[in-house]
């Protein structure tokens, strides 16, 4: 037993639909790129960039009656959402895909993971700056606060004075102040540095910053009105029930609670250990100890094994784990997956451990691409089942010590996950400077750029 305190899960907002009814809407939501999904997983080489190759946008605008543009469209949502990944040339339903039809967490987090790829969804408009973009990005949220708390539809100058205001503090933070007579610019930023055309724009007076700052909270509010987290009406603007659930579940920091795991030894491997997910080690152990005495070892470790090949990466990482209370019986079944590289990292370390290398050491077996994998393949975990926070202090795990070297070779493993964990650190980190980094590294792999 605990001794824990827990504080009572706060409730959401009275008049909060139900998270069947909530589901319901994001199915709704999705339901192009969900059949977009089962089209690509189940066609040789759809194509490994995003959008689609043309004889592959062609080929699923026909079998599924639709146009190019919504094909093109459904296919990015899918990929943002985590339904399809790309392994190589082939397209794979992601772990979502297949617990659409049953799993309601799994839709929810589906969407949130596009609500929060919205700026992603809808292209900015042409012609602006990317600092500025950046901006307005960063200051979305305080916007989805006011409309969140309000509880009912916002004036649309209303959002403008508190968006002009949020960028100003911003900009203040950063001390972004245009340089005059006489003055250099620092020799190095944590942000782009500004040119000369931005300082003008800069100088040119309230008017055009007013500007610009309605021009892209259009942008903003269209962008969130395409991923189905507010509807616009005349002059103003309100959250969607599944808006209005997501902001409130942002601001009070919730976490989809795992099952308890009364029962574990009755559950397949994937519902115990999902039912051990919160528990520390040495209660976990436990669980995994009373649940491979109920069986087989070699039923249990090829169902453990089986589990790991999913694409739920925290069942992954918890897999192993329990091959570990196996020991010497699951050896040769480890050492047999260590030709599957989403495996590889997890089945070296367990080797590795196993033959008595100290675990803080067993890191050391990992190549510099195995250990970024698996950064990006732990941080997709945290991403999909841990809390904010778990994901900001990942980035201290990284081998590589800096931001721009993560990024860098994060974006060269080709991991499936890359654009929705950049995304989710973008939206998780308190530094701005640091998150419109990652943010436009998930802009350059989810368009294919260097």
């Amino acid at each position: 037993m605990t001794t824990r305190r827990t504080r009572p899960a706060p409730r959401p907002p009275e008049g909060t639909p139900p998270r069947a009814e909530l589901a319901r809407q994001a199915r709704a939501v999705l339901a192009d790129a969900v059949r977009i999904a089962h089209w690509a997983a189940g066609t040789p080489g759809p194509g490994t960039t995003a959008p689609l190759a043309a004889h592959a946008l062609e080929r699923a605008a026909t079998a599924l009656e639709l146009s190019p543009a919504q094909v093109r469209a459904g296919w990015d949502r899918a990929r943002l959402a985590g339904l399809v990944e790309l392994h190589g040339d082939t397209a794979r339903p992601g772990w979502r895909l297949r617990a659409w039809d049953r799993d309601d967490s799994a839709v929810l987090r589906g969407w949130v993971a596009l609500f929060d790829a919205w700026s992603l969804v809808h292209a900015a408009p042409e012609g602006i700056e990317a600092g500025a973009v950046a901006e307005a990005v960063e200051a979305v949220p305080q916007v989805l606060s006011l409309l969140q708390l309000s509880a009912g539809s916002v004036t649309v100058p209303a959002l403008l004075d508190l968006l002009g205001q949020r960028v100003a503090e911003l900009q203040e933070e950063r001390c972004e102040v245009p340089l005059g007579p006489g003055r250099t610019a620092p020799a190095a930023s944590a942000a782009p540095a500004e040119t000369a055309a931005d300082q003008t724009a800069a100088s040119a007076g309230p008017a055009r910053s007013a500007d610009l700052n309605a021009l892209l909270l259009d942008w903003a509010l269209e962008g969130l009105a395409a991923v189905g987290a507010l509807t616009l009406g005349q002059g103003h603007a309100t959250l969607t029930p599944l808006g209005n659930w997501a902001v409130w579940v942002k601001l009070e920091q919730i976490c989809v609670a795992a099952q308890s795991p009364a029962g574990n030894i009755e559950q397949s491997a994937a519902d115990m250990l999902l039912g051990c997910a919160r528990l520390t080690p040495g209660p976990a152990r436990d669980e995994y100890r009373a649940w491979l005495a109920a069986r087989t070892v070699g039923s249990a470790v090829a169902e453990l094994l089986a589990v790991a090949r999913g694409e739920d990466a925290l069942l992954r990482g918890l897999a192993f784990e329990a091959l570990r209370v196996v020991g010497g019986p699951a050896e040769p079944e480890v050492r047999a997956v260590l030709a599957e590289p989403s495996l590889r990292p997890y089945a070296l370390l367990w080797l590795a451990e196993y033959e008595g290398n100290d675990p803080d050491d067993a890191q050391d077996v990992l190549s510099r691409e195995e250990a970024t994998w698996l950064w990006v393949d732990t941080a997709a975990a945290v991403a999909d089942h841990g809390e904010t926070g778990l994901l900001v202090r990942h980035l201290d795990s990284a081998v590589q010590g800096t931001v721009p070297a993560l990024l860098d070779e994060v974006r060269a493993v080709g991991h499936p996950r890359t654009v929705q964990v950049l995304v989710a650190l973008a939206a998780a980190h308190p530094d701005p400077a640091l998150a419109k980094a990652v943010r436009r590294a998930a802009f350059q792999v989810h368009t294919g750029g260097a």
